[in-house]
């Protein structure tokens, strides 16, 4: 291949070439000697300029460039499962066979792997009409998850040719189609895909149903949709990661697909090592098995950092395609953010707010709008959730990234410093925090759960932002002044944080919690609130009430109660009847 283009200034992995009409806007391109892969992202009648995704060491002006003729794509297709890529899908495991424990330039090793033969199942016959969407094509791509070969979108017509079922690699053609024009299209096991492209469906589904974690501040007081959005916004050591690795290891997805962008290495390295530990609580085989992870450290190529992002949601869009529910972990979003700002700032844009560009804005809304519950081109239904972490600098919320991030989420779970510090964990601030799918999940809750269980939510936030005023006037005077109603509050608030909000994730029976005896610990506590309230208000003091051991002992559910045997909850609502009444007599 040879070229007539030529580089004519570098600035770091900002590329510029002089007077060509050669490329295309977004178009994928080779840049170099050691053949860079690039991205062009930027044309004038005078200037082309590129980012570079990876490092431009050593490149020199003059060096031809060469078009590819297709914008920045991943393929896609059997083998993604339990694979660790970089930004731009690399498989780093083969990467580091090939050239060690560092990435060498220009390397291009295919992202899944040919040689694999795969044992698949053809669906379709000669003569049948396909259309886009429709599964031509299966195989077991892991233990746990079927890979499902669908006909690209551009793609409809009849089948001409298709071979028996066996083993096949990923390049062998399967099934030949030819189109209204005649054309004889060759459906191999795999596609390619823009990644800024979105995948189409066939409509957005309304969210009706939660995202279920068995974390009981998020699925009770904060709760995110399945096809939602969400924010985890902390500073450093706050548990943005830990939360995340609980997300990825309980909750109800089909599929995780974990982005670590921009976080340090060893922190990764941390990640990917206890990622091929986990086992799927489900299944007990390996959560590797239905994750997938993109590994972009700080100290990758930045270019590569702002694509892998949407490498990230492209993925989990074709697995959704396939009828999959996929949860997406950005870990996290600000490393992102501050890609664009470097690449923005080298390109000469004007800056907006703390030297962002102005169009982060709408870059946010690009990644998170392309979460959803969708009915698919082909008939079913699946989801993708977006689950991602915000790190302000010095834990400032008011900070562009996290607020821009705001308007495009309707789940804000707020990671406070002072209650990490404190091992309260999760460290999700109940007052700060928020989710706007409690009224959309509300009729779910009602029919699978049991129809007091917004009620009892709504009482528990209540308590919560009552005894946050009440601590206010503590600071002030002290808790001595306040009338025995108010202790109350503030005794009861203390179990709801320590006995239901605070959780142990290494604990067998609290690191997750299922949704039932969630409920059921809501209950009781709010039994013990109200019984207690009736013996305040005839005169009886807070301190009598305190003195049963009922409020520690409460406290200790959450340990003491196996999740399989809610009928335990009986004994203690009897216990709590008995004691109180007992108090009752003798006053």
């Amino acid at each position: 291949m040879s070229s007539n283009d030529r580089i004519y200034g570098i600035n770091g992995p900002v590329v510029t070439i002089k007077e060509t009409k050669t490329f295309s806007m977004n178009e994928m391109v080779y840049v170099g000697e050691a053949r860079l892969i690039g991205e062009v992202i930027g044309i004038t009648d005078r200037m082309t300029t590129i980012q570079v995704y990876e490092n431009t060491t050593g490149l020199k002006p003059g060096e031809p460039v060469y078009a590819t003729g297709h914008p920045m794509s991943v393929t896609l297709g059997p083998g993604i499962l339990s694979n660790i890529y970089d930004g731009i899908e690399r498989p780093l495991k083969l990467i580091e066979e090939k050239s060690g424990a560092f990435i060498e330039k220009g390397i291009n090793i295919e992202p899944l792997n040919t040689e694999i033969e795969w044992d698949v199942t053809i669906h379709v016959k000669p003569g049948d009409q396909v259309k886009p969407g429709d599964i031509y094509a299966s195989c077991p791509e892991t233990s746990l998850i079927v890979h499902k070969c669908m006909v690209p979108p551009n793609i409809s017509g009849e089948v001409v040719t298709c071979a028996p079922n066996g083993k096949y690699r990923v390049n062998d053609t399967v099934v030949e189609v030819r189109d209204s024009l005649g054309v004889v299209h060759k459906l191999t096991l795999c596609q390619v895909w823009p990644i800024r492209q979105p995948r189409p469906v066939s409509e957005r589904i309304p969210i009706d149903r939660p995202l279920l974690t068995g974390q009981r501040v998020i699925d009770t007081l904060f709760p995110i949709a399945k096809g939602g959005t969400a924010a985890i916004p902390g500073g450093f050591g706050t548990g943005k990661t830990m939360t995340q690795h609980q997300l990825a290891k309980w909750c109800d997805a089909d599929i995780i697909v974990y982005i670590g962008c921009g976080e340090r290495g060893n922190e990764m390295t941390q990640v990917l090592d206890e990622f091929a530990e986990l086992v799927d609580p489900k299944s007990q085989k390996p959560l590797t098995d239905r994750t997938i992870l993109i590994a972009n450290t700080s100290n990758m190529p930045v270019a590569a950092r702002e694509a892998s992002i949407y490498t990230g949601i492209t993925l989990a869009e074709y697995y959704r395609d396939m009828g999959y529910h996929v949860a997406i972990m950005a870990d996290s979003t600000s490393r992102w953010a501050e890609a664009l700002r470097e690449i923005s700032g080298r390109l000469e844009e004007m800056p907006a707010e703390e030297g962002f560009p102005a169009y982060l804005p709408s870059r946010l809304a690009e990644f998170y709008e392309r979460a959803g519950y969708t009915r698919n081109l082909n008939g079913t239904e699946g989801s993708v959730s977006i689950i991602g972490a915000v790190s302000p600098q010095g834990g400032d919320l008011s900070e562009p990234v996290t607020q821009n991030t705001k308007r495009f989420i309707r789940c804000f779970w707020a990671l406070d410093k002072s209650l990490a510090y404190s091992r309260h964990y999760p460290a999700i601030n109940w007052i700060t925090s928020y989710s706007e799918y409690i009224v959309d999940l509300k009729p779910w809750y009602d029919q699978n759960v049991g129809d007091n269980f917004i009620r009892c939510r709504n009482e528990i936030a209540s308590i919560l932002h009552e005894e946050n005023k009440l601590m206010e006037i503590v600071k002030l005077i002290g808790s001595d002044v306040l009338p025995d109603d108010q202790k109350l509050i503030i005794e009861i608030a203390r179990v709801i944080r320590v006995g239901f909000l605070q959780q142990n994730a290494y604990h067998a029976q609290d690191t997750y919690v299922p949704i039932t005896k969630q409920l059921k610990m809501m209950e009781t506590i709010l039994k013990l609130y109200h019984r207690s309230k009736e013996l305040v208000a005839a005169g009886i003091p807070i301190s009598t009430i305190l003195e049963t051991g009922l409020f520690d002992k409460v406290v200790r559910i959450k340990y003491d109660v196996p999740n399989d045997k809610l009928e335990m909850f009986d004994a203690y609502s009897k216990e709590i009847e008995e004691t109180l009444n007992k108090i009752t007599a003798a006053a």
